[in-house]
């Protein structure tokens, strides 16, 4: 009973010195709420508005035809082009898209007589230009079909493909970005949070207070963790509620309690990570250059940002010892697909496993420290 009631006490101390800290707090509050938005908007991975100018030196009802076809919210409205200008509005960025339909286009179709038609594309509009050659290659192709046949209708084909996509159903990034930019975010408060605190210790030379008592490294750790940590979920499930499925619409699938008990497990691994750099460090700065090197690979390589099945087979495999891998995969299955615990249950207890290794660790480092101080 003794060391619960210092683990609460340290604790509760830990959260008095952090509402203090108004970056943090700042910090906090911009993470999970103005920087979820921003990241939900902004990292747009379908085809929008994109811009587009038609070349038509046909002038005739199928040319008229193709050009109406190119409608919002994929394309903007198509606007007439001159074909001395392309090269010129094409090298200042002024279309990603230029449709260039040639002389007796029309009766060249009629005739069989397979014309060409030139599509320039803007390369430096990455998404729009991948995702968007075809859409425009699928666009022309039907407009021609339904013209000669005299018909809205494509004939149809011998295999008729039925795509249904399932927990996305219009494919928007921001249903995705929004989640994984939240899961991002947790990983990186928990290290910066846990972390700080120990540094704050012996910045304001208050580590010699703490040395003074009757505690022990684990309790001072623990304590920590445990702070930092109901902060955290705290302010997790906030944004999961009034920010994602809220203010951006996005449909949560499954409970948000079942997430919540896997992070608590995953802030166990994050914390003793924040902990034990903070071991290693002397000052504020020294911990955030050192937290870049440990946080960016996490994040780039845990599925979050890249798929899994794109990595080579050795990185992939490393990365499966890794915690943060089996956070991201965990939220996509319960918060996406709606999963019960009784298929996400490896995650759990890999991310338990995975967090024994850093609080280890963190806690012999913790123990050299104090010894050290003493």
């Amino acid at each position: 009973m003794g060391k619960l009631s210092n683990i609460f006490w340290l604790g509760t101390k830990e959260l008095h010195s952090l509402s203090r800290d108004f970056v943090l707090l700042g910090l906090m509050l911009l993470s999970f709420s103005v920087s979820i938005v921003i990241q939900a908007h902004s990292d747009i991975m379908e085809l929008r508005n994109a811009s587009i100018g038609i070349v038509d030196e046909d002038d005739s009802e199928l040319s008229h035809r193709i050009a109406r076809a190119f409608l919002p919210p994929y394309f903007k409205p198509p606007q007439a082009v001159r074909e001395v200008d392309v090269n010129r509005l094409m090298d200042v960025g002024r279309y990603t898209f230029v449709i260039d339909m040639p002389p007796y286009f029309q009766r060249d179709v009629f005739g069989e007589r397979h014309p060409v038609i030139q599509v320039a594309v803007d390369g430096t509009a990455m998404v729009h230009a991948g995702i968007g050659s075809g859409y425009v290659q699928q666009i022309i192709s039907n407009e021609i079909s339904g013209f000669l046949s005299r018909s809205e209708a494509v004939p149809a084909p011998p295999v008729n493909l039925v795509a249904r996509i399932a927990f996305n159903p219009n494919v928007m990034t921001s249903w995705f970005m929004s989640v994984m930019g939240l899961v991002n975010n947790i990983t990186m408060l928990a290290i910066v949070l846990s972390g700080a605190a120990v540094v704050r210790e012996r910045e304001r030379g208050t580590m010699d207070h703490l040395l003074a008592m009757p505690l022990t490294p684990f309790e001072i750790a623990i304590s920590k963790a445990l702070a930092n940590g109901l902060v955290i979920v705290a302010a997790v499930g906030l944004s999961l509620i009034f920010v994602v499925r809220t203010l951006l619409a996005v449909p949560l699938a499954g409970s948000i309690g079942l997430f919540i008990a896997g992070l608590g497990l995953y802030l166990f691994f994050a914390t003793s990570v924040g902990i034990f750099l903070a071991t290693l460090v002397r000052s504020m700065p020294q911990f955030g250059l050192l937290f870049m090197i440990v946080d960016m690979p996490m994040y780039l390589l845990s599925g979050g940002y890249t798929p899994p099945e794109s990595m080579p087979a050795l990185l992939r495999g490393a990365m499966q010892l890794v915690p943060s891998t089996h956070l991201v995969a965990m939220a996509q299955a319960i918060l996406y697909r709606g999963a019960g615990f009784d298929l996400v249950w490896q995650h759990f207890a890999m991310i338990a496993v995975g967090g024994l290794l850093p609080f280890g660790l963190a806690l012999l480092r913790f123990r050299g420290v104090m010894s050290s101080t003493r």
